[in-house]
């Protein structure tokens, strides 16, 4: 009999001991999964954050401010290059422009308005070369000779009538005759700068009050005489009404 309970007792202690290990074993299991399952979380959520850098499931730009002010600043820097390398400084153009020899450096100190009959000539301080221009003022009944940008002659002149009238433009010399004489008009046309083939020319002539011509820019003989002296085939004649230039101002675009 006491075998009998020694042996009972011994089991049910064995029985016990086994039932307390499984449930130790399993309470290891269920926190190795926990512990499992915690650390996945953050896996998963750096292998999101990595899929919207990639560009699988981009966010919102306003989710990553840091990368847009990047990408900002990248392309702020870049606009910054651009405008350097294709826009010169304004120094530089103001160089450019002041080395132009169309921009006006000079023009000749005459006192008031120009009479009919007055001239003026000087050529002081003008380079010895340099591209010649002459602009006419239909409003101010002028002529103006610059070379290299330096006014070298001014001129009352005559200017055509309302019937024939002195065209606006910009015209190169065609050809020079010293002796012309006009085929229409019968009229002596000395020192004639030719301007268009239908009988527009600048040309020698008596200016004075009450004449005019048929659309011709007529200067005093002896002034015109020294224009065409220096003018040659190709050089321009600006024919505006009104416009007024000054020192600094360009003559025409080169």
């Amino acid at each position: 009999m006491t075998l009998i309970v020694k042996w009972i007792g011994g089991a049910t202690a064995a029985i016990l001991l086994a039932l307390l290990a499984v449930m130790f074993l399993g309470h290891s299991l269920s926190s190795a999964q926990s512990d499992a399952e915690m650390m996945a979380q953050p896996a998963k959520a750096a292998g999101s954050a990595t899929a919207s850098a990639d560009g699988s499931a981009p966010a919102p730009a306003t989710n990553n401010p840091s990368v847009q002010r990047a990408d900002t600043s990248t392309e702020g820097a870049a606009t910054s290059v651009d405008v350097e390398l294709d826009s010169p400084p304004a120094p530089a153009l103001a160089a450019k422009k002041a080395a132009s020899p169309f921009v006006i450096k000079h023009i000749m100190p005459i006192d008031g308005p120009l009479r009919y009959g007055e001239w003026h000539w000087d050529e002081t301080g003008a380079p010895a070369d340099g591209p010649l221009v002459m602009t006419v003022d239909l409003d101010a009944r002028v002529l103006s000779v610059f070379r290299g940008g330096y006014e070298i002659g001014a001129t009352a002149v005559l200017l055509g009538t309302q019937d024939h009238p002195t065209p606006l433009g910009t015209f190169p010399i065609l050809e020079k005759n010293r002796d012309n004489v006009s085929s229409l008009y019968d009229a002596p046309m000395p020192y004639t700068l030719r301007l268009t083939w239908d009988g527009i020319s600048i040309h020698g002539s008596q200016v004075e009050n009450g004449y005019a011509s048929h659309g011709c820019i007529g200067t005093p003989k002896p002034f015109a005489a020294k224009l065409f002296a220096l003018a040659s085939k190709g050089d321009r004649v600006i024919i505006t009404r009104g416009k007024m230039a000054g020192v600094g101002d360009l003559l025409i675009e080169s």
